[in-house]
């Protein structure tokens, strides 16, 4: 049952089997992440490495209640020596699409970014077509820049991503 409160919490052991589920599961990846089947192991792997955080990115479940409904995640894009940004994603089950919760776990996400770390910037990347994912990033304050064109293969051809940030002065 998903209740009102999203809320973010580091992976816990318990929680790898679901994450691998991303990784099996087409209905569970959706029809904008599936890219066909892949290691398993990696979740289980990283975990056992670092608790899935680290100061080049992380990884946080996605929780209503006691329910994890996913996970939010982001890493260091280097500009120059000195200078970072972080990008962004967010990979949710089925049954918790549509109802919010991917519109708060990432503005959650962003507010812990700013608070946590020096940088100014955050992107996100999101394929032409996932409309609600669009819309989930402005509600969060996220600005659309732009088309990269034919960034992403999946399901047979190349796909245009569209870049959205938001800023430290602007953040959410």
């Amino acid at each position: 049952m998903i209740d009102d409160t999203v809320r973010l919490r580091p992976v816990r052991e318990d929680d790898l089997p679901m994450l691998e589920q991303f990784l099996v599961d087409p209905e569970a990846a959706g029809p904008f992440a599936w890219f066909g089947w892949a290691d398993p192991g990696r979740f289980r792997r990283r975990w056992a490495e670092n608790g899935m955080l680290s100061d080049d990115g992380g990884l946080l479940m996605v929780t209503s209640g006691t329910e994890p409904l996913g996970f939010v995640a982001w890493r260091k894009v280097v500009t120059v020596p000195g200078s970072y940004f972080w990008n962004m994603g967010i990979q949710l089950l089925p049954q918790a699409q549509g109802r919010g919760v991917g519109t708060q776990a990432q503005r959650l996400l962003a507010r812990y970014l700013f608070a946590h770390t020096p940088v100014m910037r955050i992107e996100a990347h999101t394929d032409v077509e996932n409309i609600a994912e669009q819309r989930a990033l402005e509600k969060v304050g996220f600005t659309r820049e732009g088309v990269l064109r034919s960034v992403v293969f999946r399901d047979g051809r190349w796909r245009d991503s569209l870049s959205y940030s938001v800023l430290r002065d602007d953040a959410p």
